[in-house]
């Protein structure tokens, strides 16, 4: 009988771990098929013929779609079940990637793109719910580990992955391979899903907030489109005339959210969801944690530029900050067991030293220096990512883990478009294109001290989470 319990419990643990590693499937695609597109892009341009904007839209569409439909597909696990809806993301991620992967023309590209964003959306939240709901609590700091390292193999390898699969141009397929790596992934994942993860939901069935859903998503348009296609663009007429209409949509989905919840109804957001503060200042801490997003814009064009190196050396110059990145995660639970929630502020303090270092280097004039404080920003930002995941989802009830997941998710990105806009576009006003390395080179400890001033304050806010109920 023991012998027989033992073995059923070694079982269950095999396969939550079985499990875990089709659940990452689920975390790496959405953000690698964003970094491995961005090195792609000169070749597409040049195959299809496409204008700069429209390649440039292959990008942003698939940004803005993902931001936008984060926290209708964490919404859509709660209600009709996490791993249905894991599969459903994912078939849809395939057909999505094969659409993109033989576009004969530059529209259907973008259409394809834009399903793939949104397929993304449905998948990607699945996988950080499930953790919440399969693992017990002191197996979850690895787990959340695991899921941090994963994420940021994805931002490393994908840049890599998009320039060995270009140059190597695999059956004479050139960039399609980009979107075509996807389906032998996804081949395998979808059966190992259905094998060995488990289901799990809301325990309170309900229909779908359609209103709501359709509030939220035109609000949050409204913020993300202009914000990704302003800069690019001049900021013309449109952008500010349709970001001025993001207030007044998002304060109109909030009142109906309020609304349907004083009548009995199910919002898409419960506002008892957000009714703990801990939970409002660990979403803020959350939004200032990416403020490091335009990092490697301005880092790329400070490298190239500034220092006049060309894009292969530039792409290797990052990688101490992809190595820290993978460790950072991996020793995130050993952090957690003497720190507890304290976890993220302590890690978003190395970032804040690195990013420092960093600014100090460049303003002295000396790169040389710069792999240490890269490294330490890599190791802080892996670090942060699985503890802000946890003190997120670790202030709702199970039952709203998915919406949690989508909410962290769809803030990170969020917070992407309007760091990026901010701290790119004063990069950009005080290194105008044409100009020489000296106004690069000193554009760029300026951007990085906007962007410690945002990753302090996203510390603060996560120690004063950590005390909120």
């Amino acid at each position: 009988m023991n012998l027989s319990t033992s073995g059923q419990g070694d079982g269950a643990d095999a396969r939550r771990w079985l499990a875990l590693c089709v659940l990452l499937a689920g975390t790496l695609l959405p953000p690698l098929d964003f970094f491995i597109v961005n090195v792609a892009l000169p070749a597409i341009q040049s195959d299809l013929q496409a204008t700069p904007s429209l390649a440039q839209l292959v990008v942003s569409v698939y940004a803005a779609a993902y931001a936008v439909t984060l926290i209708l597909g964490g919404r859509l696990g709660d209600l009709y079940g996490r791993k249905r809806m894991f599969i459903a993301g994912m078939l849809g991620f395939g057909v999505a990637s094969a659409l993109c992967g033989f576009a004969p023309s530059p529209g259907v590209l973008v259409a394809g793109r834009l399903l793939q964003g949104i397929s993304a959306a449905v998948m990607a939240p699945q996988s950080l719910a499930s953790i919440h709901a399969i693992f017990p609590a002191g197996e979850k700091s690895r787990a959340l580990g695991m899921y941090g390292a994963t994420f940021g193999a994805a931002s490393v390898a994908g840049q890599l992955l998009g320039g060995l699969l270009v140059a190597a141009d695999l059956f004479g397929l050139g960039w399609r391979t980009v979107f075509l790596i996807n389906l032998p992934v996804i081949a395998l994942a979808i059966p190992a899903a259905i094998a060995w993860v488990r289901d799990s939901r809301s325990e309170q069935a309900a229909r779908l907030d359609i209103v709501g859903a359709l509030l939220l998503a035109a609000g949050l348009l409204a913020l993300v489109a202009p914000l990704i296609e302003g800069r690019e663009r001049g900021w013309p007429a449109w952008c500010i005339g349709v970001l001025a209409l993001a207030l007044p949509l998002l304060l109109a989905f909030w009142r109906w959210e309020q609304r349907k919840e004083r009548d009995g109804g199910t919002p898409l957001v419960p506002p008892a969801a957000l009714a703990s503060p801990g939970l409002r200042r660990s979403l803020a801490a959350a939004f200032f944690f990416y403020t490091l997003a335009p990092f490697f814009l301005v880092f790329a064009v400070y490298e190239q530029r500034g220092l006049g190196h060309d894009p292969l050396t530039a792409g290797l110059a990052v990688l101490p900050l992809g190595i820290g990145f993978l460790l950072g995660p991996l020793s995130s639970a050993a952090v957690a067991r003497r720190l507890g929630a304290g976890t993220a502020a302590f890690a978003m303090g190395l970032e804040v030293v690195g990013v420092l270092a960093a600014a100090g280097l460049a303003w002295v004039d000396a790169p040389a220096w710069l792999p240490a404080p890269l490294f330490l920003i890599g190791l802080g930002q892996g670090m942060a990512l699985p503890a802000l995941v946890r003190l997120n989802v670790d202030h709702v009830d199970a039952r709203w883990a998915g919406l949690a997941a989508g909410m962290v998710n769809a803030t990170l990105q969020i917070s992407a478009a309007v760091s990026t806009a901010i701290i790119g576009g004063l990069f950009f006003a005080l290194s105008s294109h044409g100009a020489g390395p000296t106004a690069v080179k000193a554009a760029f400890p300026m951007a990085l001290l906007v962007i410690a001033a945002g990753l302090a304050l996203g510390a603060v806010l996560s120690r004063e989470a950590r005390a909120a109920p």
